[in-house]
């Protein structure tokens, strides 16, 4: 088991400690947080170990679990890099995409792992479809999201349309060409809506949209392809894969046919994956252990989630306001 300390125990750190310890990858040491009235709360209250030392913690662990505000991420990635220690770090991974250079450079220097926190990828409804995208040329994505004061310090592309962001850049095997985007400031001093068209090299476009000020919740994306629609309910975890190939000679009575002005028909069916449910936090961070332990690359990797904040970034300098 790899002995994991928990940096940050905010709402998302509790989540991960909760859920390190119930791990059979892990054996959780303890915790740090800087706000010592937190801190000790959370100790009191769970029993996980509180260290009042950062630096004493890095030294006790195998693996550092990065869970603090976006602002402090780089900082302590360093402290945990250069310390020799496996990085597990949530997203964005820094705050800008310079930071996030430096971090892979410092992580091969001392030849350690790194993961990102993008935790869709673990969604069992993106995960059952995943290697059925196959050169998707046009997609579109709905992030929505009721308010929530606890992320308006941070603009709704770094909160949100990122999760949308990386899971676009991890099937659309091109790279970006040209961004635009607008977003709005209602109710923060950053905007809180936000729209991105983001074109790539191969011609594929992909249309986002994220917002933090809806009635209601919605995660979907729609993947467009040849011969091929999929998409991917993020929040229900459910996926639809429709398919059309070439219309049999004798089709049956119930065969869903369409013939298009050329007299070309085509049949359509529908080719629905089993959806397996699982806690993506904890899947996430399994996946870490067993990167780290079988000398394998990390699902979402420190150069993936570096080129997510770099395309966020684009889209945020984009904003026609």
């Amino acid at each position: 088991m790899l002995k994991a300390g928990v940096l940050g125990a905010g709402h998302l750190g509790k989540i991960h400690l909760k859920l390190l310890k119930q791990s059979e990858e892990y054996e959780l040491v303890g915790f740090y947080d800087a706000n010592k009235k937190n801190a000790e709360k959370i100790a009191s209250e769970f029993g996980y170990k509180m260290f009042d030392d950062l630096d004493e913690l890095i030294a006790s662990v195998d693996m550092i679990d990065v869970v603090t505000p976006t602002l402090s991420h780089f900082e302590v990635a360093k402290k945990v890099i250069s310390a020799g220690k496996h990085l597990f770090i949530e997203k964005p991974i820094t705050n800008t995409y310079e930071e996030a250079k430096e971090l892979i450079e410092l992580a091969v220097k001392h030849g350690v792992k790194g993961q990102v926190g993008h935790v869709e990828r673990f969604n069992p409804a993106f995960q059952a479809v995943a290697d059925r995208i196959e050169n998707p040329m046009f997609i579109e994505a709905h992030r929505l999201a009721e308010f929530n004061p606890r992320g308006t310090d941070v603009p709704v592309v770094l909160d949100l349309m990122i999760h949308d962001i990386d899971a676009v850049l991890s099937v659309v095997k091109s790279d970006v060409k040209k961004i635009n985007a607008s977003g709005v400031s209602v109710i923060s001093d950053t905007p809180d809506i936000a729209n991105a068209r983001i074109e790539f090299e191969n011609g594929c476009v992909a249309n986002l949209t994220a917002s933090r000020i809806s009635m209601k919740n919605m995660r979907k994306s729609r993947f467009f392809q040849r011969d091929a629609y999929i998409s991917v309910d993020f929040l229900e975890k459910k996926c639809e894969v429709v398919k059309m190939k070439e219309a049999p000679e004798d089709p049956d009575d119930f065969a869903m046919i369409l013939q298009n002005a050329e007299g070309i028909k085509k049949q359509i069916y529908f080719d629905n994956p089993n959806v397996s449910a699982n806690n993506a936090i904890l899947e996430e961070l399994e996946s870490f252990a067993d990167a780290i332990n079988n000398d394998k690359e990390p699902v979402v990797t420190l150069q993936q989630g570096a080129k997510a904040l770099q395309v966020a970034n684009q889209v945020i300098a984009n904003f026609n306001v």
